[in-house]
């Protein structure tokens, strides 16, 4: 794997320190109606789209990890960061960060998501 949803957030980041300043900086040379599209138009296409394109390969690259690994069973396992939460670590498909050892079923529910009449 080679994303991470930290390393998406981090070059956004990136990204809206550069461009914000841009758009602000060609405010001087543009009418002020057309900076407000062309403004919106840089932060959309230099930062949130790419953002939005990163995060769909991470999605992509996620999903035979999230479906054929024990980590995905796993109650430690986040899958919208692809992490193992009890070792801090991102599993693949060929390294299972407890080896297996602290495995635990994730529940399909708490106590309170059911009434008392769904027994």
């Amino acid at each position: 794997m080679t994303q991470t949803t930290g390393g998406i957030v981090f070059g956004a980041l990136i990204r809206a320190a550069i461009v914000v300043p841009l758009a602000w900086w060609a405010r001087s040379w543009l009418d002020y109606q057309l900076w407000w599209l062309v403004g919106a138009a840089l932060v959309y296409g230099g930062v949130i789209h790419p953002a939005i394109v990163q995060y769909r390969r991470f999605r992509e690259e996620v999903e035979p990890l999230r479906t054929g690994t024990l980590c995905a069973s796993c109650a430690h396992f986040d899958e919208t960061a692809a992490l193992c939460m009890k070792y801090d670590e991102h599993p693949t498909l060929d390294y299972v960060p407890c080896g297996g050892r602290d495995w635990e079923p994730a529940s399909e529910g708490t106590y309170e998501d059911y009434d008392e009449y769904d027994y």
